[in-house]
Protein backbone atom coordinates (compact mmCIF):
# COMPACT_ATOMS: atom_id res chain seq x y z
CA UNK A 1 0.00 0.00 0.00
CA UNK A 2 2.62 2.80 0.96
CA UNK A 3 4.60 1.89 -2.77
CA UNK A 4 1.47 2.64 -4.25
CA UNK A 5 0.54 5.98 -2.60
CA UNK A 6 4.72 6.74 -3.28
CA UNK A 7 3.69 5.45 -7.27
CA UNK A 8 0.23 7.88 -7.02
CA UNK A 9 1.77 10.99 -5.64
CA UNK A 10 5.14 10.37 -8.31
CA UNK A 11 2.27 10.58 -10.87
CA UNK A 12 0.43 13.20 -9.85
CA UNK A 13 3.97 15.31 -9.11
CA UNK A 14 4.28 14.94 -13.39
CA UNK A 15 1.43 17.74 -13.94
CA UNK A 16 1.50 19.30 -10.62
CA UNK A 17 -0.63 22.73 -12.06
CA UNK A 18 -3.60 20.22 -13.43
CA UNK A 19 -3.17 18.33 -9.62
CA UNK A 20 -3.17 20.40 -7.50
CA UNK A 21 -6.45 22.26 -9.59
CA UNK A 22 -8.17 19.45 -9.46
CA UNK A 23 -8.17 19.26 -5.59
CA UNK A 24 -8.64 22.80 -5.53
CA UNK A 25 -11.87 21.62 -7.53
CA UNK A 26 -12.81 19.38 -4.98
CA UNK A 27 -11.99 22.15 -2.21
CA UNK A 28 -13.95 24.54 -3.32
CA UNK A 29 -17.04 21.98 -3.52
CA UNK A 30 -16.29 21.08 0.09
CA UNK A 31 -15.88 24.79 0.97
CA UNK A 32 -19.39 25.49 -1.13
CA UNK A 33 -21.07 22.41 0.54
CA UNK A 34 -20.44 23.31 4.11
CA UNK A 35 -21.68 27.42 3.81
CA UNK A 36 -24.80 26.04 2.53
CA UNK A 37 -25.36 23.35 4.89
CA UNK A 38 -24.61 26.35 8.00
CA UNK A 39 -26.67 28.80 6.21
CA UNK A 40 -29.75 26.81 5.53
CA UNK A 41 -29.33 25.15 9.28
CA UNK A 42 -28.78 28.91 10.72
CA UNK A 43 -31.22 30.12 9.01
CA UNK A 44 -33.63 27.59 10.06
CA UNK A 45 -32.52 27.70 13.69
CA UNK A 46 -32.82 31.58 13.38
CA UNK A 47 -35.97 31.65 12.24
CA UNK A 48 -37.55 29.23 15.13
CA UNK A 49 -35.82 31.15 17.60
CA UNK A 50 -37.58 34.35 16.22
CA UNK A 51 -40.87 32.75 15.85
CA UNK A 52 -40.85 31.68 19.37
CA UNK A 53 -39.29 34.49 21.11
CA UNK A 54 -41.65 36.92 19.08
CA UNK A 55 -44.93 35.17 18.70
CA UNK A 56 -45.46 31.71 19.83
CA UNK A 57 -43.37 31.13 23.01
CA UNK A 58 -42.31 27.48 24.36
CA UNK A 59 -45.94 26.74 25.28
CA UNK A 60 -49.85 28.42 24.90
CA UNK A 61 -52.69 27.94 27.14
CA UNK A 62 -55.80 29.18 25.17
CA UNK A 63 -59.33 28.65 24.68
CA UNK A 64 -60.15 25.23 22.52
CA UNK A 65 -61.94 27.42 20.27
CA UNK A 66 -59.01 29.87 19.68
CA UNK A 67 -57.89 30.35 16.26
CA UNK A 68 -54.86 32.20 16.18
CA UNK A 69 -54.95 33.14 12.34
CA UNK A 70 -58.37 34.67 13.01
CA UNK A 71 -57.67 37.11 16.36
CA UNK A 72 -61.49 36.75 17.32
CA UNK A 73 -62.31 38.63 20.22
CA UNK A 74 -65.31 36.11 21.07
CA UNK A 75 -65.46 35.59 24.74
CA UNK A 76 -65.58 31.81 23.76
CA UNK A 77 -62.15 32.32 22.45
CA UNK A 78 -60.66 34.05 24.94
CA UNK A 79 -58.74 33.23 28.12
CA UNK A 80 -60.69 33.84 31.76
CA UNK A 81 -59.18 35.75 34.30
CA UNK A 82 -55.98 35.46 32.44
CA UNK A 83 -53.61 36.67 35.59
CA UNK A 84 -55.02 34.20 37.41
CA UNK A 85 -53.99 31.39 35.24
CA UNK A 86 -50.58 32.90 34.09
CA UNK A 87 -49.76 32.60 38.32
CA UNK A 88 -50.82 28.68 38.14
CA UNK A 89 -48.53 28.25 35.21
CA UNK A 90 -45.58 30.66 36.94
CA UNK A 91 -45.22 28.50 39.65
CA UNK A 92 -44.45 25.45 38.04
CA UNK A 93 -40.63 24.77 38.13
CA UNK A 94 -39.96 24.36 34.46
CA UNK A 95 -41.84 27.94 33.90
CA UNK A 96 -39.49 30.67 33.18
CA UNK A 97 -42.36 33.42 32.37
CA UNK A 98 -46.07 33.02 31.71
CA UNK A 99 -48.11 35.83 31.12
CA UNK A 100 -50.83 36.85 29.46
CA UNK A 101 -51.15 38.35 25.92
CA UNK A 102 -54.32 39.91 23.87
CA UNK A 103 -54.63 39.93 19.53
CA UNK A 104 -56.80 42.17 18.02
CA UNK A 105 -56.69 43.41 14.73
CA UNK A 106 -56.40 46.91 13.93
CA UNK A 107 -55.18 49.62 11.51
CA UNK A 108 -52.92 52.25 12.09
CA UNK A 109 -53.11 55.56 10.47
CA UNK A 110 -51.22 58.97 10.69
CA UNK A 111 -52.29 61.88 7.61
CA UNK A 112 -53.35 60.23 4.64
CA UNK A 113 -51.57 56.51 5.26
CA UNK A 114 -52.63 53.64 6.92
CA UNK A 115 -51.29 50.38 7.60
CA UNK A 116 -53.01 47.38 9.20
CA UNK A 117 -51.28 46.05 12.28
CA UNK A 118 -51.85 43.04 14.62
CA UNK A 119 -52.38 45.00 18.18
CA UNK A 120 -50.91 42.75 21.01
CA UNK A 121 -51.56 44.08 24.70
CA UNK A 122 -49.10 43.10 27.03
CA UNK A 123 -47.90 42.99 30.76
CA UNK A 124 -45.01 45.93 30.28
CA UNK A 125 -43.38 44.22 33.01
CA UNK A 126 -43.15 40.94 32.34
CA UNK A 127 -39.58 39.21 31.30
CA UNK A 128 -41.38 37.72 27.99
CA UNK A 129 -41.06 41.60 26.71
CA UNK A 130 -37.34 41.69 26.90
CA UNK A 131 -36.67 41.36 23.86
CA UNK A 132 -38.84 45.00 23.02
CA UNK A 133 -37.43 46.55 25.92
CA UNK A 134 -33.74 45.50 24.53
CA UNK A 135 -34.67 46.84 21.12
CA UNK A 136 -36.09 50.09 22.04
CA UNK A 137 -34.11 52.79 19.68
CA UNK A 138 -35.99 56.03 21.17
CA UNK A 139 -38.70 56.98 23.47
CA UNK A 140 -39.68 54.81 26.38
CA UNK A 141 -41.25 51.58 27.03
CA UNK A 142 -44.67 51.33 28.09
CA UNK A 143 -45.85 50.96 32.08
CA UNK A 144 -49.12 49.26 32.80
CA UNK A 145 -50.79 52.39 33.91
CA UNK A 146 -50.54 53.98 30.15
CA UNK A 147 -53.88 54.96 28.89
CA UNK A 148 -52.92 56.69 26.15
CA UNK A 149 -49.37 55.09 24.87
CA UNK A 150 -48.28 52.71 22.39
CA UNK A 151 -45.26 50.87 21.28
CA UNK A 152 -44.52 50.94 17.11
CA UNK A 153 -41.82 49.14 15.65
CA UNK A 154 -38.99 50.95 13.49
CA UNK A 155 -39.82 49.49 10.25
CA UNK A 156 -43.40 50.59 10.57
CA UNK A 157 -42.66 54.06 11.71
CA UNK A 158 -40.18 54.92 8.95
CA UNK A 159 -42.95 53.57 6.59
CA UNK A 160 -45.56 56.38 8.44
CA UNK A 161 -42.81 59.07 9.02
CA UNK A 162 -43.34 58.86 12.47
CA UNK A 163 -41.13 59.10 15.69
CA UNK A 164 -41.31 58.90 19.23
CA UNK A 165 -43.88 61.31 20.62
CA UNK A 166 -45.63 61.77 17.72
CA UNK A 167 -49.62 60.93 17.64
CA UNK A 168 -51.67 58.34 15.44
CA UNK A 169 -55.37 57.14 15.19
CA UNK A 170 -55.65 53.37 16.17
CA UNK A 171 -58.80 51.76 14.74
CA UNK A 172 -59.06 47.93 15.69
CA UNK A 173 -62.35 45.63 15.91
CA UNK A 174 -63.83 44.72 18.83
CA UNK A 175 -65.70 41.68 21.03
CA UNK A 176 -69.10 42.84 19.78
CA UNK A 177 -67.83 42.79 16.42
CA UNK A 178 -67.78 46.49 15.57
CA UNK A 179 -64.69 48.75 15.22
CA UNK A 180 -63.35 51.37 17.59
CA UNK A 181 -60.73 54.34 17.23
CA UNK A 182 -59.24 56.31 19.44
CA UNK A 183 -55.64 58.60 19.45
CA UNK A 184 -52.33 57.22 21.02
CA UNK A 185 -48.85 59.04 21.48
CA UNK A 186 -46.33 56.79 20.47
CA UNK A 187 -44.33 56.48 23.47
CA UNK A 188 -41.54 54.22 22.05
CA UNK A 189 -40.28 52.69 18.81
CA UNK A 190 -38.78 49.43 18.79
CA UNK A 191 -36.33 47.28 16.58
CA UNK A 192 -36.41 43.25 16.70
CA UNK A 193 -34.19 43.38 13.22
CA UNK A 194 -37.15 41.46 12.07
CA UNK A 195 -38.40 43.42 9.11
CA UNK A 196 -41.97 41.90 8.93
CA UNK A 197 -42.49 41.68 12.72
CA UNK A 198 -41.29 45.23 13.38
CA UNK A 199 -43.69 46.52 10.56
CA UNK A 200 -46.76 44.50 11.66
CA UNK A 201 -46.92 44.99 15.61
CA UNK A 202 -48.02 47.50 17.78
CA UNK A 203 -48.14 47.29 21.19
CA UNK A 204 -50.49 48.27 24.13
CA UNK A 205 -50.81 47.83 27.92
CA UNK A 206 -52.65 44.76 28.49
CA UNK A 207 -55.09 46.74 30.46
CA UNK A 208 -55.62 49.53 28.13
CA UNK A 209 -55.92 46.53 25.39
CA UNK A 210 -58.58 45.11 27.31
CA UNK A 211 -60.83 48.19 27.61
CA UNK A 212 -60.20 49.36 23.86
CA UNK A 213 -61.83 46.02 22.55
CA UNK A 214 -64.00 45.56 25.44
CA UNK A 215 -63.08 42.10 26.22
CA UNK A 216 -62.87 42.72 29.77
CA UNK A 217 -60.99 40.39 32.13
CA UNK A 218 -60.00 37.93 29.15
CA UNK A 219 -57.04 37.57 27.02
CA UNK A 220 -56.11 35.60 23.59
CA UNK A 221 -53.27 33.61 25.53
CA UNK A 222 -51.28 32.72 28.49
CA UNK A 223 -47.83 33.03 26.72
CA UNK A 224 -45.07 30.74 28.22
CA UNK A 225 -41.96 30.27 27.80
CA UNK A 226 -39.78 27.48 29.68
CA UNK A 227 -36.11 26.91 31.02
CA UNK A 228 -35.58 24.46 28.28
CA UNK A 229 -37.59 24.05 25.50
CA UNK A 230 -37.07 20.13 25.18
CA UNK A 231 -39.78 20.28 28.67
CA UNK A 232 -42.07 21.29 26.12
CA UNK A 233 -44.21 18.14 25.76
CA UNK A 234 -44.12 17.36 29.80
CA UNK A 235 -44.97 20.70 31.21
CA UNK A 236 -48.38 20.94 27.98
CA UNK A 237 -49.35 17.58 29.73
CA UNK A 238 -49.40 18.83 33.43
CA UNK A 239 -50.69 21.78 32.40
CA UNK A 240 -53.75 20.14 30.43
CA UNK A 241 -54.36 17.64 32.85
CA UNK A 242 -54.62 20.50 35.92
CA UNK A 243 -56.87 22.95 33.65
CA UNK A 244 -59.28 20.11 32.45
CA UNK A 245 -60.88 20.15 28.69
CA UNK A 246 -61.81 24.15 28.81
CA UNK A 247 -57.99 25.01 27.87
CA UNK A 248 -55.99 23.33 25.24
CA UNK A 249 -51.82 24.09 25.87
CA UNK A 250 -50.26 24.09 22.46
CA UNK A 251 -46.37 23.23 22.13
CA UNK A 252 -43.76 25.02 19.91
CA UNK A 253 -43.23 22.44 17.46
CA UNK A 254 -47.10 22.53 16.79
CA UNK A 255 -47.35 26.15 16.96
CA UNK A 256 -44.63 25.79 14.30
CA UNK A 257 -44.98 22.99 11.85
CA UNK A 258 -45.22 25.00 8.99
CA UNK A 259 -41.68 25.93 9.71
CA UNK A 260 -40.92 22.20 10.74
CA UNK A 261 -42.41 21.10 7.05
CA UNK A 262 -40.22 24.19 5.47
CA UNK A 263 -37.15 22.78 7.23
CA UNK A 264 -37.39 19.39 5.82
CA UNK A 265 -38.60 20.48 2.15
CA UNK A 266 -35.06 22.57 2.14
CA UNK A 267 -32.87 20.21 3.36
CA UNK A 268 -33.87 17.66 0.86
CA UNK A 269 -33.61 20.37 -1.92
CA UNK A 270 -30.57 21.27 -0.61
CA UNK A 271 -29.34 17.47 -1.11
CA UNK A 272 -30.44 18.19 -4.44
CA UNK A 273 -28.19 20.65 -4.77
CA UNK A 274 -25.41 19.47 -3.20
CA UNK A 275 -25.52 15.95 -5.69
CA UNK A 276 -25.30 18.89 -8.38
CA UNK A 277 -22.26 20.49 -6.53
CA UNK A 278 -20.42 17.11 -6.25
CA UNK A 279 -21.27 15.66 -9.60
CA UNK A 280 -19.34 18.82 -11.22
CA UNK A 281 -16.34 18.18 -8.46
CA UNK A 282 -16.18 14.51 -9.43
CA UNK A 283 -15.97 15.45 -13.39
CA UNK A 284 -13.04 17.49 -13.00
CA UNK A 285 -11.79 14.58 -11.12
CA UNK A 286 -12.60 12.20 -13.67
CA UNK A 287 -11.16 14.15 -16.65
CA UNK A 288 -7.65 14.88 -14.99
CA UNK A 289 -7.27 10.83 -14.00
CA UNK A 290 -8.39 10.03 -17.71
CA UNK A 291 -6.00 12.77 -18.79
CA UNK A 292 -3.35 10.68 -16.81
CA UNK A 293 -4.39 7.32 -18.24
CA UNK A 294 -3.74 8.53 -21.91
CA UNK A 295 -0.51 10.21 -21.16
CA UNK A 296 0.99 6.86 -19.52
CA UNK A 297 -0.81 4.12 -21.60
CA UNK A 298 2.95 3.05 -22.83
CA UNK A 299 3.80 2.97 -18.86
CA UNK A 300 0.37 0.80 -17.96
CA UNK A 301 1.50 -1.36 -20.85
CA UNK A 302 5.03 -2.13 -19.53
CA UNK A 303 3.57 -2.88 -15.77
CA UNK A 304 0.85 -5.05 -17.08
CA UNK A 305 3.28 -6.95 -19.40
CA UNK A 306 6.12 -7.46 -16.71
CA UNK A 307 3.35 -8.89 -14.66
CA UNK A 308 0.88 -6.13 -12.62
CA UNK A 309 -2.28 -7.79 -12.22
CA UNK A 310 -5.36 -5.75 -13.27
CA UNK A 311 -6.49 -4.98 -9.69
CA UNK A 312 -3.07 -3.59 -9.01
CA UNK A 313 -3.33 -1.19 -11.78
CA UNK A 314 -6.58 -0.22 -10.65
CA UNK A 315 -5.37 0.35 -7.01
CA UNK A 316 -2.64 2.59 -7.85
CA UNK A 317 -5.42 5.25 -9.66
CA UNK A 318 -7.59 4.86 -6.89
CA UNK A 319 -4.30 5.76 -4.79
CA UNK A 320 -4.13 8.55 -6.98
CA UNK A 321 -7.84 9.89 -6.03
CA UNK A 322 -6.81 9.04 -2.59
CA UNK A 323 -4.50 11.63 -2.20
CA UNK A 324 -6.56 14.12 -4.62
CA UNK A 325 -9.17 13.61 -2.36
CA UNK A 326 -7.16 14.23 1.15
CA UNK A 327 -5.88 17.16 -0.44
CA UNK A 328 -8.53 18.40 -1.69
CA UNK A 329 -10.75 17.74 1.86
CA UNK A 330 -7.79 19.52 3.89
CA UNK A 331 -8.20 22.79 1.52
CA UNK A 332 -11.82 22.80 1.71
CA UNK A 333 -12.00 22.34 5.33
CA UNK A 334 -10.00 25.31 5.87
CA UNK A 335 -11.84 27.24 3.28
CA UNK A 336 -14.94 26.30 4.14
CA UNK A 337 -14.14 26.73 7.93
CA UNK A 338 -13.30 30.18 6.77
CA UNK A 339 -16.62 30.87 5.28
CA UNK A 340 -18.48 29.03 7.79
CA UNK A 341 -16.69 31.54 10.47
CA UNK A 342 -17.72 34.38 8.77
CA UNK A 343 -21.52 33.38 8.11
CA UNK A 344 -21.38 32.54 12.27
CA UNK A 345 -19.99 35.71 13.52
CA UNK A 346 -21.10 38.35 11.01
CA UNK A 347 -23.83 36.89 8.93
CA UNK A 348 -25.01 38.02 5.62
CA UNK A 349 -27.19 41.21 5.47
CA UNK A 350 -30.27 40.66 3.78
CA UNK A 351 -32.06 43.61 4.82
CA UNK A 352 -35.70 44.96 3.59
CA UNK A 353 -35.81 41.83 1.53
CA UNK A 354 -36.10 39.80 4.55
CA UNK A 355 -39.80 39.65 5.48
CA UNK A 356 -42.60 37.30 6.27
CA UNK A 357 -42.61 34.38 4.09
CA UNK A 358 -46.09 31.95 4.60
CA UNK A 359 -45.53 32.94 8.49
CA UNK A 360 -42.06 32.48 8.90
CA UNK A 361 -40.21 35.39 10.60
CA UNK A 362 -36.71 36.00 9.19
CA UNK A 363 -34.40 38.60 10.08
CA UNK A 364 -32.72 41.11 8.50
CA UNK A 365 -29.32 39.06 8.62
CA UNK A 366 -29.21 35.33 8.26
CA UNK A 367 -26.15 33.64 10.42
CA UNK A 368 -24.62 30.05 9.89
CA UNK A 369 -24.50 27.23 12.01
CA UNK A 370 -22.72 24.12 10.98
CA UNK A 371 -23.38 21.24 13.11
CA UNK A 372 -20.49 18.36 13.27
CA UNK A 373 -22.62 15.40 11.96
CA UNK A 374 -23.59 18.01 8.85
CA UNK A 375 -19.61 18.17 8.61
CA UNK A 376 -18.14 15.43 9.12
CA UNK A 377 -21.31 14.03 6.69
CA UNK A 378 -20.78 16.35 3.71
CA UNK A 379 -16.15 15.28 4.20
CA UNK A 380 -17.19 11.64 4.30
CA UNK A 381 -19.40 12.22 1.25
CA UNK A 382 -17.31 14.29 -0.58
CA UNK A 383 -14.15 11.61 -0.64
CA UNK A 384 -16.52 8.67 -1.24
CA UNK A 385 -17.50 10.73 -4.40
CA UNK A 386 -13.83 11.09 -5.16
CA UNK A 387 -13.06 7.88 -4.97
CA UNK A 388 -15.94 6.76 -6.91
CA UNK A 389 -14.56 9.10 -9.48
CA UNK A 390 -11.60 7.10 -10.29
CA UNK A 391 -13.49 3.91 -10.83
CA UNK A 392 -14.32 4.71 -14.54
CA UNK A 393 -10.55 5.58 -15.21
CA UNK A 394 -9.25 2.85 -13.38
CA UNK A 395 -11.09 0.13 -14.83
CA UNK A 396 -10.08 1.71 -18.09
CA UNK A 397 -6.10 1.68 -17.46
CA UNK A 398 -6.90 -1.92 -16.03
CA UNK A 399 -8.75 -2.97 -19.28
CA UNK A 400 -5.64 -2.21 -21.57
CA UNK A 401 -4.11 -5.10 -23.53
CA UNK A 402 -0.27 -5.02 -22.92
CA UNK A 403 0.41 -4.99 -26.53
CA UNK A 404 -2.11 -2.41 -27.71
CA UNK A 405 -0.63 -0.40 -25.00
CA UNK A 406 2.67 -0.56 -26.19
CA UNK A 407 1.83 -0.11 -29.29
CA UNK A 408 -0.06 2.88 -29.25
CA UNK A 409 2.23 4.83 -26.46
CA UNK A 410 5.01 4.82 -29.21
Amino acid sequence: MIQLLKMAYRDLGRNRRRSFFSALALAMGLALLLLMAAVVEGEMRGAMELGIRLQTGHLQVRAKSYNENKASLKFDDLVANPEQIAAQVASLAPVQVATPRLFASGIVASGDESVGVSVVGIDPSSPANDPYRAGLVSGSFLTADDREGLLMGQTLADKLGLKAGDRVNLLVNTSNGGVDQQSFVIRGIFSTHTPAFDQGTVFLPLTKAQAFTQVGDHASIIFVLLKNRDQANAVAAALQSSNGSRYQVVTWEQMNDLLVQTEQLSNAYMMFLYLIVLAITATVIVNTLIMSVFERTREIGILSAIGMRAGRVMAMFFAESVLLAVGGIVMGLLLGGLLVVYATDIGFYVGSIAGSMSGLLIGERIYGYLTPNAAVSLTVIAFVVTLLAALYPAVLAARMEPVDALRSGQ
